[in-house]
Protein backbone atom coordinates (compact mmCIF):
# COMPACT_ATOMS: atom_id res chain seq x y z
CA UNK A 1 0.00 0.00 0.00
CA UNK A 2 1.72 3.28 -1.26
CA UNK A 3 1.80 6.62 1.08
CA UNK A 4 -1.13 9.18 0.03
CA UNK A 5 0.87 12.61 0.46
CA UNK A 6 -1.04 16.40 -0.05
CA UNK A 7 -2.12 17.42 -3.06
CA UNK A 8 0.83 19.66 -4.44
CA UNK A 9 -0.02 21.33 -8.41
CA UNK A 10 1.79 24.98 -8.45
CA UNK A 11 -0.35 26.15 -11.74
CA UNK A 12 -3.69 25.86 -9.53
CA UNK A 13 -5.72 29.07 -9.23
CA UNK A 14 -6.89 29.97 -6.30
CA UNK A 15 -10.70 31.52 -6.61
CA UNK A 16 -10.10 34.33 -4.04
CA UNK A 17 -6.79 36.00 -3.88
CA UNK A 18 -5.31 36.19 -0.38
CA UNK A 19 -4.65 39.61 1.48
CA UNK A 20 -1.24 40.94 2.06
CA UNK A 21 -2.23 40.65 5.53
CA UNK A 22 -2.31 36.95 5.08
CA UNK A 23 1.56 36.39 3.72
CA UNK A 24 3.24 36.35 7.04
CA UNK A 25 1.84 35.31 10.90
CA UNK A 26 -0.26 37.76 12.81
CA UNK A 27 2.78 38.60 15.14
CA UNK A 28 5.26 39.05 12.89
CA UNK A 29 7.62 42.34 12.90
CA UNK A 30 6.64 43.26 9.23
CA UNK A 31 3.14 44.41 10.94
CA UNK A 32 4.41 46.07 13.50
CA UNK A 33 6.48 48.29 11.61
CA UNK A 34 4.19 48.72 9.17
CA UNK A 35 1.36 50.06 11.91
CA UNK A 36 3.75 51.68 14.02
CA UNK A 37 4.77 54.17 10.93
CA UNK A 38 1.12 54.54 9.76
CA UNK A 39 -0.42 55.09 13.30
CA UNK A 40 2.25 56.42 15.48
CA UNK A 41 4.93 58.67 13.70
CA UNK A 42 4.26 62.15 12.52
CA UNK A 43 5.62 61.94 8.53
CA UNK A 44 3.66 65.95 8.01
CA UNK A 45 7.67 67.15 6.51
CA UNK A 46 7.72 64.38 4.28
CA UNK A 47 4.22 64.36 2.99
CA UNK A 48 4.50 68.78 3.22
CA UNK A 49 7.18 67.86 0.03
CA UNK A 50 4.88 66.88 -2.24
CA UNK A 51 2.85 69.80 -3.89
CA UNK A 52 2.94 69.44 -7.21
CA UNK A 53 -0.67 68.15 -8.69
CA UNK A 54 0.77 67.15 -12.50
CA UNK A 55 2.46 64.02 -12.82
CA UNK A 56 2.16 60.67 -12.43
CA UNK A 57 0.96 59.78 -9.10
CA UNK A 58 3.94 58.46 -6.54
CA UNK A 59 4.53 55.89 -4.35
CA UNK A 60 2.56 56.87 -1.15
CA UNK A 61 5.53 58.74 1.29
CA UNK A 62 3.83 56.77 4.67
CA UNK A 63 4.80 53.01 2.44
CA UNK A 64 7.91 53.99 1.31
CA UNK A 65 8.93 55.23 5.00
CA UNK A 66 7.85 52.01 5.71
CA UNK A 67 9.74 50.16 3.61
CA UNK A 68 13.22 52.05 4.57
CA UNK A 69 12.84 50.96 8.16
CA UNK A 70 11.63 47.25 7.75
CA UNK A 71 14.36 47.07 5.28
CA UNK A 72 17.09 48.54 7.52
CA UNK A 73 16.03 46.41 10.48
CA UNK A 74 16.42 43.11 7.83
CA UNK A 75 19.57 43.99 7.41
CA UNK A 76 18.63 45.16 3.86
CA UNK A 77 20.47 48.72 3.38
CA UNK A 78 21.35 48.29 -0.52
CA UNK A 79 18.13 50.21 -2.66
CA UNK A 80 18.57 46.93 -5.46
CA UNK A 81 18.36 44.63 -3.07
CA UNK A 82 15.21 46.31 -1.37
CA UNK A 83 13.88 46.34 -4.84
CA UNK A 84 14.61 42.59 -5.54
CA UNK A 85 13.10 42.24 -1.84
CA UNK A 86 9.65 43.99 -2.79
CA UNK A 87 9.38 41.23 -5.84
CA UNK A 88 10.73 37.92 -3.39
CA UNK A 89 9.70 38.38 0.45
CA UNK A 90 6.76 38.33 1.53
CA UNK A 91 7.21 39.92 4.42
CA UNK A 92 8.21 42.89 2.60
CA UNK A 93 5.07 42.68 0.54
CA UNK A 94 3.27 42.74 3.71
CA UNK A 95 4.82 46.47 4.16
CA UNK A 96 4.38 47.79 1.04
CA UNK A 97 0.75 46.35 -0.24
CA UNK A 98 2.41 44.07 -2.62
CA UNK A 99 3.51 47.27 -4.52
CA UNK A 100 7.03 47.34 -6.54
CA UNK A 101 8.93 50.42 -6.60
CA UNK A 102 12.42 49.92 -8.35
CA UNK A 103 15.87 50.79 -6.77
CA UNK A 104 15.85 54.31 -8.42
CA UNK A 105 13.04 55.36 -6.97
CA UNK A 106 13.63 54.26 -3.72
CA UNK A 107 16.96 55.65 -3.92
CA UNK A 108 15.39 58.81 -4.62
CA UNK A 109 13.20 58.64 -1.36
CA UNK A 110 15.77 58.18 0.49
CA UNK A 111 18.19 60.81 -0.47
CA UNK A 112 15.17 63.33 -1.06
CA UNK A 113 13.30 63.05 2.91
CA UNK A 114 16.80 62.12 4.47
CA UNK A 115 16.84 64.87 7.13
CA UNK A 116 13.16 64.34 7.89
CA UNK A 117 14.20 60.34 8.02
CA UNK A 118 16.94 61.14 10.59
CA UNK A 119 13.68 62.88 12.97
CA UNK A 120 12.03 59.75 12.99
CA UNK A 121 15.06 58.56 15.98
CA UNK A 122 13.38 60.67 18.39
CA UNK A 123 9.57 59.86 17.85
CA UNK A 124 10.76 56.42 17.98
CA UNK A 125 12.95 56.77 21.00
CA UNK A 126 9.92 58.75 22.57
CA UNK A 127 7.44 55.90 21.80
CA UNK A 128 10.05 53.72 23.71
CA UNK A 129 9.74 55.87 26.95
CA UNK A 130 6.24 55.52 26.40
CA UNK A 131 6.07 52.14 26.56
CA UNK A 132 8.62 51.26 29.53
CA UNK A 133 11.22 50.51 28.00
CA UNK A 134 13.82 53.88 28.66
CA UNK A 135 15.35 54.12 32.60
CA UNK A 136 17.71 56.21 32.09
CA UNK A 137 19.51 54.49 35.37
CA UNK A 138 22.18 53.86 34.08
CA UNK A 139 23.77 54.72 30.60
CA UNK A 140 26.59 53.74 28.30
CA UNK A 141 28.49 55.21 26.29
CA UNK A 142 30.63 53.75 23.11
CA UNK A 143 31.67 54.91 19.52
CA UNK A 144 32.99 52.10 16.62
CA UNK A 145 34.38 53.31 13.24
CA UNK A 146 32.47 52.32 10.08
CA UNK A 147 33.61 52.42 6.73
CA UNK A 148 33.13 55.02 4.57
CA UNK A 149 31.77 54.48 0.76
CA UNK A 150 35.59 54.69 -0.12
CA UNK A 151 38.73 52.98 -0.18
CA UNK A 152 41.97 54.46 2.35
CA UNK A 153 43.76 53.53 -0.92
CA UNK A 154 42.36 56.94 -2.60
CA UNK A 155 43.54 59.20 -0.14
CA UNK A 156 46.56 61.20 -0.82
CA UNK A 157 48.98 62.59 1.86
CA UNK A 158 49.53 66.88 1.77
CA UNK A 159 53.11 65.98 1.04
CA UNK A 160 52.80 63.46 -1.51
CA UNK A 161 50.43 66.15 -3.22
CA UNK A 162 53.32 68.97 -3.25
CA UNK A 163 55.03 66.07 -5.01
CA UNK A 164 53.04 64.79 -7.46
CA UNK A 165 52.33 68.20 -8.22
CA UNK A 166 55.29 69.24 -9.30
CA UNK A 167 55.87 66.12 -10.99
CA UNK A 168 52.59 66.45 -13.01
CA UNK A 169 52.81 69.96 -14.21
CA UNK A 170 56.78 69.24 -15.48
CA UNK A 171 54.90 65.75 -17.54
CA UNK A 172 51.90 67.98 -18.59
CA UNK A 173 54.33 70.90 -20.48
CA UNK A 174 56.32 68.15 -22.19
CA UNK A 175 53.44 66.69 -23.34
CA UNK A 176 51.99 69.76 -24.28
CA UNK A 177 55.26 70.83 -26.02
CA UNK A 178 55.20 67.12 -27.78
CA UNK A 179 51.88 67.70 -28.85
CA UNK A 180 52.31 71.16 -30.44
CA UNK A 181 55.47 69.64 -32.24
CA UNK A 182 53.01 66.54 -33.65
CA UNK A 183 50.48 69.38 -34.63
CA UNK A 184 53.16 71.15 -36.60
CA UNK A 185 54.23 68.02 -38.17
CA UNK A 186 50.97 66.49 -39.03
CA UNK A 187 50.35 70.10 -40.67
CA UNK A 188 53.07 69.92 -42.73
CA UNK A 189 52.92 66.48 -43.60
CA UNK A 190 48.74 66.72 -44.15
CA UNK A 191 47.69 70.25 -44.81
CA UNK A 192 46.87 72.97 -43.17
CA UNK A 193 42.95 72.03 -42.61
CA UNK A 194 43.02 70.28 -39.04
CA UNK A 195 42.93 72.81 -36.81
CA UNK A 196 45.83 71.73 -34.27
CA UNK A 197 44.75 72.87 -30.92
CA UNK A 198 43.02 69.44 -30.08
CA UNK A 199 45.11 67.68 -26.94
CA UNK A 200 45.26 64.47 -26.92
CA UNK A 201 43.22 62.35 -24.56
CA UNK A 202 46.15 61.57 -22.03
CA UNK A 203 46.95 65.18 -21.92
CA UNK A 204 43.63 65.46 -21.05
CA UNK A 205 43.27 63.20 -18.16
CA UNK A 206 46.91 64.28 -16.68
CA UNK A 207 45.51 67.79 -16.47
CA UNK A 208 42.03 66.67 -14.72
CA UNK A 209 44.74 64.95 -12.37
CA UNK A 210 46.47 67.65 -11.54
CA UNK A 211 43.12 69.81 -10.92
CA UNK A 212 42.17 67.45 -8.50
CA UNK A 213 45.44 67.47 -6.97
CA UNK A 214 45.62 71.19 -6.86
CA UNK A 215 41.33 71.34 -5.29
CA UNK A 216 42.59 68.72 -2.51
CA UNK A 217 45.57 71.08 -1.97
CA UNK A 218 43.38 74.35 -1.53
CA UNK A 219 40.85 72.08 0.67
CA UNK A 220 43.51 71.03 3.14
CA UNK A 221 45.17 74.43 3.20
CA UNK A 222 41.61 76.34 3.93
CA UNK A 223 40.87 73.62 6.73
CA UNK A 224 44.26 74.26 8.14
CA UNK A 225 43.81 78.77 8.00
CA UNK A 226 40.49 77.57 9.84
CA UNK A 227 41.80 75.66 12.38
CA UNK A 228 44.85 78.10 12.77
CA UNK A 229 42.11 81.31 13.06
CA UNK A 230 39.97 79.23 15.70
CA UNK A 231 43.18 78.50 17.89
CA UNK A 232 43.69 82.45 17.84
CA UNK A 233 40.48 82.83 18.60
CA UNK A 234 40.61 80.53 21.70
CA UNK A 235 44.03 81.91 22.99
CA UNK A 236 42.55 85.83 22.71
CA UNK A 237 45.59 88.13 22.15
CA UNK A 238 49.24 87.71 24.26
CA UNK A 239 49.42 89.61 27.33
CA UNK A 240 51.95 92.77 27.27
CA UNK A 241 55.20 91.61 27.31
CA UNK A 242 54.88 87.87 26.41
CA UNK A 243 58.04 86.44 25.11
CA UNK A 244 57.56 84.99 21.30
CA UNK A 245 57.97 81.72 21.10
CA UNK A 246 59.92 78.93 18.69
CA UNK A 247 60.28 79.58 15.06
CA UNK A 248 57.54 77.02 13.31
CA UNK A 249 59.45 74.65 10.81
CA UNK A 250 56.40 75.22 8.61
CA UNK A 251 54.12 78.45 8.77
CA UNK A 252 51.49 77.49 11.10
CA UNK A 253 48.69 77.68 8.34
CA UNK A 254 50.28 75.12 6.55
CA UNK A 255 48.94 71.44 6.83
CA UNK A 256 51.14 69.02 8.25
CA UNK A 257 52.53 66.66 5.28
CA UNK A 258 50.52 63.66 6.60
CA UNK A 259 47.10 65.33 6.38
CA UNK A 260 45.17 63.36 4.19
CA UNK A 261 42.54 63.71 1.77
CA UNK A 262 40.18 60.82 0.07
CA UNK A 263 39.03 61.49 -3.23
CA UNK A 264 35.62 59.90 -3.82
CA UNK A 265 34.25 60.57 0.06
CA UNK A 266 36.37 63.83 1.05
CA UNK A 267 34.54 64.26 4.52
CA UNK A 268 35.72 61.13 5.37
CA UNK A 269 38.83 60.72 7.47
CA UNK A 270 41.29 57.44 7.83
CA UNK A 271 40.50 56.34 11.43
CA UNK A 272 42.42 53.44 13.45
CA UNK A 273 39.58 50.86 14.42
CA UNK A 274 40.07 47.76 15.90
CA UNK A 275 41.41 45.83 12.98
CA UNK A 276 43.84 48.69 11.76
CA UNK A 277 43.12 51.62 9.80
CA UNK A 278 39.77 52.52 7.89
CA UNK A 279 38.62 55.33 5.76
CA UNK A 280 35.35 56.00 7.34
CA UNK A 281 33.47 57.88 10.46
CA UNK A 282 33.39 57.53 13.86
CA UNK A 283 29.55 56.71 15.17
CA UNK A 284 28.41 57.45 18.72
CA UNK A 285 25.87 55.84 20.68
CA UNK A 286 24.25 56.58 24.45
CA UNK A 287 22.35 52.73 25.60
CA UNK A 288 20.09 52.83 27.95
CA UNK A 289 20.93 49.43 30.59
CA UNK A 290 17.28 48.59 31.08
CA UNK A 291 16.39 47.47 27.29
CA UNK A 292 19.25 48.00 25.29
CA UNK A 293 17.63 51.30 23.78
CA UNK A 294 19.77 54.12 22.09
CA UNK A 295 18.98 57.55 23.58
CA UNK A 296 21.27 59.03 21.89
CA UNK A 297 23.19 58.52 18.51
CA UNK A 298 25.04 60.93 16.10
CA UNK A 299 27.96 60.89 13.57
CA UNK A 300 31.64 62.58 13.93
CA UNK A 301 34.65 62.97 11.48
CA UNK A 302 36.73 63.17 14.64
CA UNK A 303 38.46 59.88 15.38
CA UNK A 304 38.62 60.99 18.87
CA UNK A 305 36.06 60.49 21.75
CA UNK A 306 36.85 62.79 24.36
CA UNK A 307 34.68 65.84 22.69
CA UNK A 308 31.55 63.60 21.89
CA UNK A 309 30.75 62.87 25.76
CA UNK A 310 28.72 65.85 26.27
CA UNK A 311 26.79 66.33 23.33
CA UNK A 312 25.21 62.80 23.75
CA UNK A 313 24.38 64.08 26.94
CA UNK A 314 22.87 66.82 25.51
CA UNK A 315 20.84 65.07 23.92
CA UNK A 316 19.18 63.18 26.07
CA UNK A 317 18.34 65.64 28.10
CA UNK A 318 16.40 67.36 24.88
CA UNK A 319 14.42 64.33 23.98
CA UNK A 320 14.17 62.82 27.09
CA UNK A 321 13.60 65.70 29.39
CA UNK A 322 15.99 64.48 32.03
CA UNK A 323 19.49 63.13 32.60
CA UNK A 324 20.47 59.50 33.16
CA UNK A 325 21.30 58.82 36.80
CA UNK A 326 24.60 56.66 36.05
CA UNK A 327 27.32 56.75 32.66
CA UNK A 328 29.94 54.68 32.28
CA UNK A 329 32.16 55.09 29.20
CA UNK A 330 35.70 53.91 28.24
CA UNK A 331 39.08 55.67 28.25
CA UNK A 332 38.45 57.59 24.81
CA UNK A 333 35.63 59.65 26.85
CA UNK A 334 38.22 60.48 29.75
CA UNK A 335 39.40 63.86 30.21
CA UNK A 336 39.57 66.52 33.45
CA UNK A 337 36.42 68.78 32.08
CA UNK A 338 34.64 65.40 31.44
CA UNK A 339 34.94 64.22 35.02
CA UNK A 340 34.07 67.85 35.97
CA UNK A 341 31.24 67.89 34.02
CA UNK A 342 29.57 65.16 34.93
CA UNK A 343 29.80 66.10 38.77
CA UNK A 344 28.41 69.87 37.90
CA UNK A 345 25.03 67.90 36.50
CA UNK A 346 25.26 65.36 39.29
CA UNK A 347 25.53 62.26 37.53
CA UNK A 348 27.79 59.73 38.95
CA UNK A 349 30.35 58.69 36.19
CA UNK A 350 32.48 55.41 35.79
CA UNK A 351 34.74 56.41 33.16
CA UNK A 352 37.83 54.43 32.88
CA UNK A 353 41.30 56.51 33.31
CA UNK A 354 43.17 54.12 31.17
CA UNK A 355 43.29 50.96 29.19
CA UNK A 356 41.42 47.88 31.37
CA UNK A 357 43.61 45.42 31.81
CA UNK A 358 42.63 41.76 32.65
CA UNK A 359 41.22 41.55 36.09
CA UNK A 360 41.79 45.17 36.72
CA UNK A 361 38.84 47.75 36.47
CA UNK A 362 41.16 50.16 34.98
CA UNK A 363 44.84 51.19 34.10
CA UNK A 364 46.93 53.84 35.68
CA UNK A 365 46.30 57.07 33.42
CA UNK A 366 44.81 57.49 29.64
CA UNK A 367 48.14 58.45 27.61
CA UNK A 368 48.02 62.45 26.84
CA UNK A 369 45.48 63.00 29.61
CA UNK A 370 46.68 65.51 32.30
CA UNK A 371 46.47 64.21 35.72
CA UNK A 372 44.08 66.08 37.90
CA UNK A 373 41.61 65.74 40.63
CA UNK A 374 38.64 64.76 38.78
CA UNK A 375 40.68 61.94 36.70
CA UNK A 376 42.43 61.29 39.89
CA UNK A 377 39.03 60.55 42.00
CA UNK A 378 37.53 58.96 39.16
CA UNK A 379 40.65 56.14 39.34
CA UNK A 380 40.37 55.68 42.74
CA UNK A 381 36.31 55.23 42.53
CA UNK A 382 37.13 52.43 39.79
CA UNK A 383 39.81 50.67 42.02
CA UNK A 384 37.49 50.63 45.37
CA UNK A 385 34.32 49.07 43.34
CA UNK A 386 37.06 46.39 42.15
CA UNK A 387 35.14 43.87 39.77
CA UNK A 388 31.88 45.05 41.14
CA UNK A 389 32.22 48.34 39.91
CA UNK A 390 29.36 49.48 38.07
CA UNK A 391 31.53 49.79 35.15
CA UNK A 392 31.38 46.44 34.45
CA UNK A 393 27.88 47.38 32.82
CA UNK A 394 29.27 49.18 29.86
CA UNK A 395 30.38 46.27 27.67
CA UNK A 396 27.24 44.72 29.00
CA UNK A 397 24.71 47.67 27.25
CA UNK A 398 27.13 49.31 24.90
CA UNK A 399 29.01 46.59 22.99
CA UNK A 400 25.96 44.37 22.06
CA UNK A 401 24.73 47.04 20.18
CA UNK A 402 26.90 47.42 17.87
CA UNK A 403 27.50 43.80 17.67
CA UNK A 404 24.02 43.80 16.50
CA UNK A 405 24.30 46.30 14.16
CA UNK A 406 28.00 45.24 12.59
CA UNK A 407 27.53 41.11 12.83
CA UNK A 408 23.81 40.06 13.42
CA UNK A 409 22.31 42.29 10.67
CA UNK A 410 25.56 42.72 8.02
CA UNK A 411 26.25 46.54 7.90
CA UNK A 412 29.86 47.45 7.78
CA UNK A 413 30.03 50.10 5.31
CA UNK A 414 28.09 53.30 4.50
CA UNK A 415 26.52 52.99 1.29
CA UNK A 416 26.11 57.30 0.92
CA UNK A 417 28.81 59.80 0.75
CA UNK A 418 29.34 63.03 2.62
CA UNK A 419 28.64 63.80 6.68
CA UNK A 420 25.31 64.92 6.13
CA UNK A 421 24.21 61.80 4.43
CA UNK A 422 26.26 59.11 5.99
CA UNK A 423 24.66 61.03 9.38
CA UNK A 424 21.26 60.52 8.25
CA UNK A 425 21.76 56.64 7.55
CA UNK A 426 23.36 55.89 11.00
CA UNK A 427 20.07 57.42 12.45
CA UNK A 428 18.21 54.99 10.42
CA UNK A 429 20.41 52.34 11.80
CA UNK A 430 19.12 53.41 15.14
CA UNK A 431 16.01 54.15 14.75
CA UNK A 432 15.73 50.65 12.99
CA UNK A 433 16.88 49.30 16.47
CA UNK A 434 14.82 50.66 18.55
CA UNK A 435 11.98 50.08 16.58
CA UNK A 436 13.06 45.88 16.76
CA UNK A 437 13.12 46.30 20.78
CA UNK A 438 9.49 48.02 20.71
CA UNK A 439 8.47 45.41 18.50
CA UNK A 440 9.73 42.34 20.81
CA UNK A 441 8.12 44.66 23.88
CA UNK A 442 5.33 45.05 22.84
CA UNK A 443 4.93 41.21 20.89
Amino acid sequence: MSKTFREWNPQQSMLFPPSVLDLVPPGHVAHFIRDTVVEDLDLTEILAAYTEERGYPPYHPVMMTALLLYSYSQGLYSSRRMARACEERVDVMAVTGMQRPDFRTINAFRQRHLAALQGLFVQVLRLCQQAGLVALGHVALDSTKIQANASKHKAMSYGRMQKAEAELQAEVARWLKTADATDAQEDAEFGPDRRGDELPPWVANKQERLARIRAAKAALEAEARAAEAAKRAAAGPPPPGAKRGPKFKRPPETPPDKAQYNFTDPESRLMKGADGFVQGYNAQVAVDGAHHIIVAQHLTTNASDVHQLLPLLDQVQRTLGRQPQEVSADAGYCSESNVRALRRRRIRGYIATGRQKHGHAAATRVPGVAPGPGVAAMQRRLRQGGHRSRYRLRKQIAEPVFGIIKQARGFRQFLLRGVRKVTGEWSLLCTSHNLLKLAGACG
